[in-house]
């Protein structure tokens, strides 16, 4: 034989592969893909969660057996121009077979793998189902208003905005609700995650105005670490957006929110304000945007208009809010100190 390279363990000649092997060697001593013949997992029995990495997430069929595929297909390192396809086949609630084709070249040549594992699910109970049953909480939010009750209508609107948070949300298995209820002034509720406390309590003030103010509590240690509940206070003033209130003997209509207050805009002039939540503890609800009434008007002149009385349908005459602009058709009035008066149009209508 001459001098030449060799395959190392036929001794055929070249072509040979880096490590001095023919096609036919290196074809019996390489493996493109492994999987194991069977896989096995874990579904809650209550919620149907797939424990995944050491947490919870709902995934479908076809989800979970990516997954699955992903943690258990081990590819020879120096494999290139992969291509992987699967398909799921159903045996029974807790079975599946999955049929996974592997391709791709390893130093020139193509390599072909067909894998059929079996995926089996054993039943368990999440972590966040366990702490429900338990009682299980993090945060305790309390629902209050400054200076009085809030009503059935107030907290209908507050509640839903928790469940707005929640569908808009990445799923998340520790976004439930341990129990709530009424208490004196208001409403409580205990949650199952800090995140999402915090999460309602800006929403709250950016939507309603008020205040959020926040405390924690060690209630234990695991593993060296103190675990805190935390209670999140929000107070919703005693006005909302669109009331007209009586602040330092003026009339003023509550435009907007900040973080320290409301914005104001004043009903005689063209005038706003920032006021802060302290400032405004004196100030009283005159007529609320419930309590107001859009009117068409009948006649007008420059400085007034004739519109119909919405308690008795009789023709009345009110003077035009500052900023009319002699072209609209209906005016925003309220019963203010005994008489209909006409409030600025702004961003009422």
């Amino acid at each position: 034989m001459s001098g030449g390279a060799f395959c190392i363990i036929c001794g055929s000649e070249p072509p040979l592969t880096t490590d001095r092997l023919c096609e036919l060697c290196f074809r019996k001593r390489t493996v493109l893909s492994n999987m194991p013949e069977t896989i096995q997992q874990r579904r809650c029995a209550k919620c149907g969660f797939m424990e995944i990495r050491g947490g919870w997430s709902n995934m479908d069929s076809d989800g979970i057996a990516d997954l699955r595929i992903r943690e258990n297909l081990v590819l020879e390192e120096r494999a290139s121009d992969l291509q992987i396809s699967f398909s799921v086949q159903p045996i029974d609630d807790r079975t599946s077979r999955l049929h996974v084709e592997v391709s791709g070249s390893i130093e020139g040549h193509t390599f072909e793998n067909h894998h059929s594992p079996l995926l089996q699910t054993s039943n368990a109970v999440c972590t966040p189902c366990t702490r429900k049953d338990g009682d299980y909480f993090e945060a305790t939010v309390q629902l209050r208003s400054a200076g009085r009750k809030l009503n059935e209508a107030e907290l209908s609107r507050i509640r839903e905005t928790l469940d707005e948070i929640i569908n808009s949300m990445e799923p998340n298995p520790m976004f439930f609700i341990s129990k709530e209820g009424p208490v004196q002034g208001g409403w409580d509720l205990q949650l199952g995650s800090k995140s999402l406390a915090r999460t309602w309590g800006r929403k709250l003030a950016k939507s309603f105005g008020g205040t959020v103010k926040e405390s924690s509590k060690v209630v234990g240690v695991n593993d060296g670490v103190e675990v805190t509940r935390l209670t999140l206070s929000y107070r919703k003033p005693a006005y909302s957006i669109g009331d007209v209130i009586r602040h330092k003997k003026a009339l003023w209509i509550v435009d907007s929110w900040q973080k320290e207050g409301p914005i104001l805009r004043k009903i005689a002039r063209f005038e706003r304000t920032g006021a802060t939540w302290r400032d405004m503890e004196s100030s009283n609800v005159i007529c609320s945007k419930s309590e107001q009434s859009m009117v068409q008007i009948l006649n007008r002149d420059s400085s007034a208009a004739e519109i119909m009385d919405p308690s008795d349908f009789k023709v009345t005459t009110v003077a035009l809010p500052y900023d009319d602009d002699g072209l609209v058709d209906e005016l925003r009035i309220g019963f203010i100190d005994g008489e209909w008066l006409a409030l600025p149009v702004s961003d009422m209508r």
